[in-house]
């Protein structure tokens, strides 16, 4: 290659670089660096190995059949595999082109210094828009990774890819590779997503066909566990919390692969998925799982392979001798869709999905947590069609024992908490802005022991670090930086704090779920001044929300603002003679009116207070304030029990059963001591997202039909 030619190689993006080329590249680059351009003391010290250019942009795309924005690193989501070589020194340079937007790059799973893990205000400043920052470090690892934004939910909207680093020496015997990013796509933008899920409507479970009801649990012969449910006021369970319009492999819903007979084929997964869980399987047999979040681990053969958000997995397909094509099908956890791999071009040999999750049953829900406190149960479950998390299965092909004396040993207890109602999660009932930081000491080991006390799965992602996974393997513990803990279950992980320094951030990566408060910092500072920088998108932003009833005889609805545990709200309740029967049931005017205006706390899910004033205009009652509580009973009454400036007391009972996916009946009784008792029953028909049709009966004004809106 001629001098000219190198150069020309070493400027090109994306694309790995001879050492001599690369430091050409760098010293030309510098004079026509931008003035947003934040190059690292690592960088400025030693010439890269391996180089790449990475830009972050928005573009248009079709990833489920729709037109919708979507982000994309140098032009495709995923955006390009980064390949290394084990102890390359790496200098990768991100150009955020979008217009209005900050962004970041983690590297998740590299062990990296502080200052490149690339959080936003926790360890690396954000890159602005037009900006541009290189990151530097050397790769102290090999195996399989990749790289996401942590900005927000920039992640759910298209900004990923896969790193590959090499070991220097061969470490698993295979005849050809392919990277694979398993994700999961919204037409819907993320923020609005995360509104939906904050504001606890239930259209995704709709939409999909998860959602609960009489009906369907006297289908499935569960009548008796959905009332023990409901007795234990627990919320109706699901796997994911999203509807997703497709599953995609490689950005794809079908992805032809390379392959010929008899090969060995290493499928390198990486789940970049916000919030879905993935079963692999392939259609001529087991796989072979060889390695699990970048390191290796002695073979194993499993019919099916759950995978968690952020983990990776390298499995073996062993290719029939004939000339078939093998898929590889990955399946939503909760059934409600694939992808696929077609490994060859011959005849299909296909993969049939695994039943569906009973719902209804807390049994079945159970078992994963069960399982994983049962080693045998954990074994048992690799060869079921829904198996459970490998963890038991894994183990090293080294010794990862931790050099420490048992006095250095830190025991630490986090219990995984969580409410769909109100869709807070954190750990220990607080979220990331009612308690950020863990203070850590350089040289301890930290165990600790992961109690998920929710009904659903998480997958909790450690930065900086690798962990040891306690799965009763011994010295040949697995090593992990990202492990799901299943409903009800619990993992027991520890850690050696061997890094210079710094926070870490620690948090589950269903992205809904840490957006929501799932997270900690782990701080090396011992300064009990220090103050960890927790990027703004995390700290209980506001959400605005409106609920209305608009019928022929009455009006009745809600707004409000949500920001953490604080509700903001105004509601109306406003009758009007019917238009389909009259009735005398004590209210002497045309109308009554009552609007509410106030502020409610939150305290978890069956509790919250509310301070507010009444205006009212009915039986006589004067305008006034008043304070309350809030209390969810058994089988998911609502009580609501307020006294106000004049005395009177005021309690409400409510209850609403879903019949169908669609429908549902419900009802409410009130008794103030100042306007006596009134009572409303009805059904409701959900026909989108935003529109419903309702009709009831109220004993003050009759029937009603009309609208619901939702916002």
């Amino acid at each position: 290659m001629t001098p000219i030619m190198i150069i020309k190689s070493a400027l090109a993006s994306p694309l790995k670089l001879p050492a001599q080329a690369a430091a050409l590249a760098a010293l030309l680059a510098t004079g026509v660096a931008g003035q947003d351009r934040l190059p690292t003391p690592e960088a400025a010290k030693t010439p890269p190995d391996a180089r790449y250019e990475l830009i972050i942009s928005e573009t248009e795309a079709q990833p489920a059949g729709t037109l919708t924005p979507v982000l994309v690193v140098n032009g495709s989501s995923p955006g390009p595999v980064l390949r290394f070589t084990e102890g390359d020194k790496v200098q990768i340079t991100v150009k955020n082109r979008l217009v209005n937007e900050e962004t970041s790059i983690h590297w998740h799973g590299l062990l990296v210094p502080n200052q490149e893990d690339g959080v936003p205000y926790l360890t690396t400043p954000p890159i602005p828009p037009g900006g541009e920052r290189t990151f530097a470090f050397t790769l102290r690892q090999s195996g399989t990774y990749w790289y996401h934004s942590h900005t927000g939910l920039q992640e759910q909207r298209g900004v990923q890819g896969a790193i590959v680093i090499e070991p220097r020496e061969p470490d698993v015997a295979f005849d050809r590779e392919h990277v694979v990013v398993l994700g999961d796509w919204t037409n819907e933008n993320p923020t609005t997503v995360m509104r939906w899920l904050m504001r606890g409507s239930e259209w995704y479970s709709i939409k999909k066909g998860t959602q609960q009801s009489l009906w369907g649990a006297y289908q499935r012969g569960a009548l008796g566990d959905y009332f023990e449910r409901e007795g234990d006021r627990m919320p109706p369970m699901d796997l994911s919390d999203v509807s997703y319009d497709a599953f995609l492999a490689n950005g794809k819903r079908e992805l032809p692969l390379a392959a010929k007979p008899g090969e060995r084929v290493l499928l390198r997964f990486v789940n970049a998925g916000a919030s879905t869980y993935f079963f692999l399987a392939a259609g001529n047999g087991n796989l072979t799982i060889v390695g699990s979040d970048g390191q290796r681990v002695e073979p194993v053969e499993v019919r099916r392979l759950l995978v968690g958000m952020a983990e990776t997995y390298d499995v073996i397909v062993a290719m029939p001798a004939d000339a078939s094509t093998v898929e590889v099908r990955a399946t939503a956890q909760d059934g409600s869709g694939h992808a696929s791999l077609l490994l060859g071009t011959g005849p299909l040999q296909a993969v049939a999905d695994p039943p569906r999750a009973n719902l209804y049953s807390m049994d079945e829900m159970l078992q994963a947590g069960l399982a994983s406190m049962i080693p045998k149960r954990a074994k048992e479950s690799a060869t079921t069609n829904r198996p459970f998390a490998p963890y038991a299965l894994l183990r090293a092909t080294r010794d990862t024992s931790i050099a420490a004396a048992p006095a250095t040993i830190r025991k630490l207890t986090m219990r995984l908490t969580g409410d769909m109602r109100r869709y807070l999660w954190g750990f220990d009932n607080e979220t990331l802005s009612e308690n950020s930081t863990i203070r850590v000491k350089k040289g301890e080991v930290l165990r600790i022991e992961l109690i998920n006390d929710t009904m659903m799965h998480h997958p909790l992602h450690l930065h900086g670090h690798f962990f040891r996974l306690l799965n009763g393997q011994g010295e040949r513990a697995p090593l992990k930086h990202t492990v799901d803990v299943p409903p009800m279950g619990k993992r027991t992980i520890e850690w050696l704090a061997d890094e210079e320094g710094g926070d870490w951030f620690f948090h589950c990566h269903l992205l809904y779920h840490m957006d929501a408060g799932m997270a900690r910092v782990f701080t090396y500072s011992q300064d009990p001044q220090h103050e960890v920088q927790i990027a703004p998108g995390l700290l209980d932003p506001a959400y605005v929300f409106l609920d209305a009833t608009i019928q022929n005889h009455m009006t009745m609805g809600r707004a409000m603002v949500m920001k953490g545990r604080n509700d903001f709200f105004t509601r109306w309740d406003v009758g009007l003679p019917s238009a389909l029967g009259d009735t005398d049931h004590g209210s002497h005017h045309d109308r009554d009116i009552e609007v509410d205006v106030g502020w409610s706390r939150y305290l978890d899910q069956n509790w919250a207070t509310e301070l507010g004033f009444r205006y009212a205009d009915v039986n006589g009652a004067a305008s006034r304030s008043f304070a309350g509580v809030r209390h969810r009973l058994p089988y998911l009454v609502m009580s609501n029990l307020s006294v106000d400036t004049r005395g009177d007391f005021r309690i409400t009972l409510d209850k609403a059963f879903q019949l169908t996916d669609r429908v549902s009946v419900f009802g409410s009784v009130e008794y103030d001591t100042n306007t006596y008792g009134e009572w409303i029953a009805g059904f409701d028909y959900v026909m989108s997202q935003s529109i419903g049709f309702s009709a009831s009966y109220h004993s003050d004004h009759g029937y009603g039909l009309g609208l619901v809106l939702t916002f």
